[in-house]
């Protein structure tokens, strides 16, 4: 090596992304390998975190922690009825979605929080929109 020429350490890249970029924007290839990062702003009315129990509340919580430390594709490949995800079609609701989403949203995603109760929410890449939480099995027909 010559002369005054130094090798730099190359950066590892952040945790879902390459150094210096928005976490939230997908890289191309997808967000599978991305923890998630969750959104509670359009939590409101019936199905509200304030509308469940202090067990409830604590559960939804925990669960939170939990997912936090798995990546989506992980969160895939789990149990439905475990920390895993499933899709539930909009029209099968019966609580309403915030007026913020467009008819092009056709399924939200349901992730059990406390037993068999689910929070359902919008996944767009790494981020999971929380939209209500169904401690009382109400939000749509769970057959």
């Amino acid at each position: 090596m010559g002369k005054g020429k130094r090798i730099r350490p190359s950066q590892p890249p952040k945790q879902g992304g390459v150094v210096g970029l928005d976490p939230r924007v997908p890289p191309p290839g997808g967000t599978d390998d991305q923890r998630p990062i969750f959104d509670l702003q359009h939590l409101s009315g019936p199905y509200c975190l304030t509308a469940c129990d202090q067990s409830q509340q604590a559960a939804f919580v925990l669960t939170l922690h939990r997912l936090s430390r798995m990546t989506w594709g992980e969160i895939q490949r789990s149990p439905r009825h475990g920390l895993g995800a499933e899709k539930i079609a909009v029209s099968s609701l019966r609580a309403s979605l915030p007026t913020s989403f467009t008819p092009d949203v056709t399924f939200v995603l349901a992730i059990r929080f406390n037993g068999k109760a689910p929070m359902l929410g919008h996944r767009s890449g790494p981020v999971f929109t929380i939209l209500l939480l169904d401690r009382d099995f109400s939000a749509y027909d769970h057959g």
